[in-house]
């Protein structure tokens, strides 16, 4: 078979070759005809206002998936998972364009890596081309000021549903979340994950650290388990049961979600869709948001574009989590042991007298 033509897609000022322009990306389904690697890169440039809201000047990693998305196709967690199909780039891939730009950034581990800081849409665009479907901004900017990098400018909640539950449930919860933001004077941005979830994002003052952010989740996350029983904050699987959870640990250094209008690794090319509060509450099925219906419907306005215009105080999440009784909660297993952290201990594990009735730790020192 003949090599197909690269083609170019103008990305702003620039244009951008994109190679095996018809590669299939996402195969067809009964509702979506099949996706090609041109329709990907055309589609980042007709979302480019909201999807760079999203991440200009934002450190950002790339879900790449070069041969597309097939069933049976999995993306690697560590560098064990050698027959992995897809992967996370969390550094500047080999052969990028001289308009790409990059900032150091700091893992938990300490070390370093230059990582994709985009600044025009033509950067996106290359990244499309490169096979990245998704991309995973960091919470903060690189501005001109010492330690930007290592003070968030965005809370972000994410409401997971757990196996036992549905979309629905995670609607309810977020007009629960709603409640609470707005008692407390704080505007938030509600989006789709693409898949079964629901993000929702406020644009916070850049003066606390990832830590505090993190407490500022979990005081949000209690909030919401005692108005709404279907809530847990529980990090072992065991523990959540039939709910829906906060994933409060989301909002750790090097922890990243799906940006607003990034396409997800799912049939059917959904989109992490920025909604109002109220079409929120009335979707019944996200994947009905793709890289086929969002164009339209960002050609009306995003929902999301005075998301910049204010930049809110954490004091009321971090009374919060000050109030609510619970303490400290565990860290991903890839994060050294923090200070307060419960034992990393498997609830099904623990010996019970190493504990009192309300989950606090009283057992030998540690």
């Amino acid at each position: 078979m003949a090599k197909t033509a690269a083609v170019e897609v103008q990305a702003g000022d620039r244009a951008v070759r994109v190679s095996s322009a018809d590669r299939v990306i996402y195969e067809a389904t009964e509702r979506t005809p099949e996706v090609t690697k041109l329709m990907v890169a055309e589609y980042v440039v007709s979302v480019a206002d909201g999807l760079m809201r999203a991440l200009r000047d934002r450190p950002t990693a790339l879900e790449r998936w070069p041969n597309g998305v097939r069933e049976g196709f999995k993306l690697a967690t560590g560098p064990w998972d050698k027959d992995a199909e897809a992967f996370y780039q969390k550094r500047v891939p080999k052969g990028a364009p001289d308009y790409l730009e990059s900032v150091q950034i700091t893992f938990p581990s300490g070390r370093t890596a230059d990582e994709i800081c985009p600044t025009e849409i033509a950067v996106p665009v290359w990244c499309a081309q490169m096979g990245a479907l998704t991309f995973h901004p960091w919470p903060v900017r690189r501005t001109d000021d010492v330690g930007s990098l290592d003070r968030p400018d965005e809370l972000r909640i994410d409401l997971d549903p757990q196996p036992g539950t549905t979309f629905a449930d995670a609607v309810r919860v977020a007009g629960v979340a709603r409640e609470v933001l707005e008692e407390l004077g704080i505007t938030g941005y509600p989006k789709t994950s693409g898949n079964r979830g629901i993000h929702i994002y406020v644009r916070i003052e850049p003066r606390w650290t990832f830590e505090e952010v993190r407490h500022a989740a979990i005081g949000f996350g209690r909030e919401l388990e005692r108005r709404d029983g279907g809530v847990t904050t529980a990090w072992w699987k065991e523990e959540r049961g039939e709910r829906i959870f906060v994933d409060y640990n989301q909002n750790n250094r090097d922890r990243t979600i799906a940006s607003a209008y990034s396409l997800r690794p799912i049939p059917g090319a959904p989109v992490s869709t920025p909604m109002t509060w109220d079409e929120l509450a009335d979707v019944k099925d996200p994947k009905e948001f793709n890289l086929f219906t969002v164009p339209d419907r960002v050609a009306d306005g995003d929902p999301w574009a005075s998301i910049d215009d204010r930049a809110f105080s954490l004091e009321p999440l971090l009374q919060l989590w000050e109030e609510l009784p619970g303490g400290e909660l565990n860290f991903p297993p890839d994060y050294p042991k923090m200070p307060g952290e419960p034992p990393r201990v498997q609830p099904s594990k623990k010996v019970a007298e190493h504990w009192d009735d309300e989950g606090n730790y009283i057992g030998p020192e540690r």
